[in-house]
């Protein structure tokens, strides 16, 4: 059996960027934790043949948001808590007419290398042919380097995909979808970002029996840019 030691693609970004969770922090994520887990609904009830009406969703991203904010124990003022409300229902409403609509999150993938550390990897989307997108429900010029590194990730694990980045930004009504792509990995980026995971996996990852691992593989070496799929 081969014991590999395993990381999560957000556990390598946050140790290459490292920061204090604030209380604002917290409210983003669990508006982010609403908007993902409605609309990942959204999509597989459209998937399905069936039509969730936009009412359902949002009665749908309340639960969640109270319940993330219960969880992180903060408490919102009732014109604050209307206020996130009105900004996820912007891009609920703006995510139904966009291209994203009713495509299916990949299953995620393991970023193998040097048989020795993997990465567990799944952007938000993809159409499981081409194309895979990672969305984010803000936007930033430049991209922020957190998020640069999290695609380039999965750019490493969905190799010959091209990537996107669906922006659709809360903080701002209407919301108006941005869906980039995002520019190819280079060899010399590749490098560098699996080292790095390589580094935190060796450091962070917890040991798993790659025998066991069902999730499809992809496998790199340090210093090779040859790679193979399993």
């Amino acid at each position: 059996m081969t014991t590999v030691r395993t990381v999560a693609t957000h556990e390598v970004v946050r140790a290459a960027f490292p920061r204090p969770v604030t209380e604002r922090d917290e409210i983003g994520m669990a508006v982010g934790k609403a908007i993902d887990e409605s609309l990942s609904r959204w999509s597989y009830e459209y998937r399905q043949d069936r039509r969730p009406t936009a009412t359902a969703m949002r009665r749908l991203a309340t639960e969640v948001l109270d319940r993330e904010l219960a969880d992180a124990d903060v408490a919102l003022s009732a014109t604050g808590r209307e206020a996130q409300l009105a900004a996820i229902a912007g891009v609920l409403q703006a995510f139904r007419q966009s291209e994203l609509m009713g495509l299916p999150r990949p299953k995620s993938r393991l970023i193998l290398i040097d048989e020795k550390v993997g990465v567990y990897a799944q952007p938000d989307y993809w159409n499981g042919r081409d194309r895979f997108y990672e969305m984010k429900s803000y936007y930033s010029t430049p991209t922020p380097p957190d998020v640069v590194l999290q695609v380039q990730l999965f750019q490493c694990a969905f190799p010959g995909f091209r990537a996107y980045l669906a922006s659709f930004d809360r903080h701002s009504l209407p919301v108006v979808p941005r869906i980039e792509e995002v520019l190819l990995l280079d060899d010399a980026a590749r490098a560098k970002v699996l080292a790095m995971a390589y580094e935190v996996g060796s450091e962070k990852g917890v040991e798993k029996v790659l025998e066991y691992v069902e999730n499809p593989t992809v496998r790199y070496s340090l210093g090779v840019s040859e790679r193979s799929r399993g």
